[in-house]
């Protein structure tokens, strides 16, 4: 396995400032995408509606391919297959994950919303952000290596009452593209992960019922706004 110090490895072009920027305008995209979200629309549909504002925006490639999940589509992880007849319904919920690249630099951001009413997912949506905001909060008070803020995440998933999907573990993101350096999953890093070069992911479902949540970010020492 590579050193912490190797996976942590970027390129010569890499720019922290440019990586926060990435951060901002994959956000814009993805709130982008949530306007563009009605009931009726499926999940092809929306990343057709996506790719309208990857171009809005400027942005210069995808590093990966957008992932739109509704409905119980957001049980499934990023390598298992939506049932492609599913569309978002009245009173639903859905997750947006983008990895965008914008000046060289790699953003990667995720978030779930619900339509209409729906209490249950709404709880979801926000146990997700709740449990990411309490993970990047344990890395940045307490130090914890990238192993142990899984470990947390699980313990503190079970106790809001959810099922963690262990299977997410985050991973690396730099100027692109960061495959290069192997930084492996973050969920098997050892070490303490460095300011602004890895990805936090956080996917939780209800216990029994056909759906769940998605939250990430960069863990940065400068929370989202």
């Amino acid at each position: 396995m590579n050193s912490p110090g190797q996976r942590e490895a970027v390129g010569r072009h890499f720019d922290a400032q440019l990586m926060q920027r990435a951060r901002e305008r994959s956000w814009a995209a993805l709130h982008g995408i949530r306007a563009r979200m009605q009931p009726g629309i499926s999940e092809a549909e929306a990343k057709l509606a996506a790719a309208e504002v990857f171009r809005e925006l400027g942005c210069q490639r995808l590093w990966h391919p957008p992932l739109i999940r509704i409905g119980p589509n957001t049980t499934r992880t990023y390598r298992q297959r939506s049932d492609p007849s599913v569309r978002l319904g009245e009173n639903d919920g859905y997750f947006i994950d983008l990895g965008l690249v914008f000046d060289g630099h790699e953003g990667d951001v995720g978030d779930t919303f619900v339509t209409g009413h729906a209490p249950q997912r709404q709880a979801c949506a926000e146990a997700a952000r709740d449990l990411f905001n309490q993970v990047a909060a344990a890395w940045r008070h307490d130090g914890l290596s990238g192993k142990a803020l899984y470990a947390f995440a699980g313990e503190r998933a079970a106790a809001m009452g959810w099922r963690l999907n262990h299977a997410i573990k985050g991973h690396r993101v730099s100027d692109y593209p960061h495959a290069i350096h192997r930084g492996g999953d973050l969920g098997e890093l050892d070490a303490v992960p460095a300011d602004g070069l890895w990805i936090l992911e956080i996917q939780i479902a209800h216990p029994d019922q056909p759906f769940g949540a998605f939250h990430e970010d960069l863990l940065s020492r400068h929370p989202a706004a």
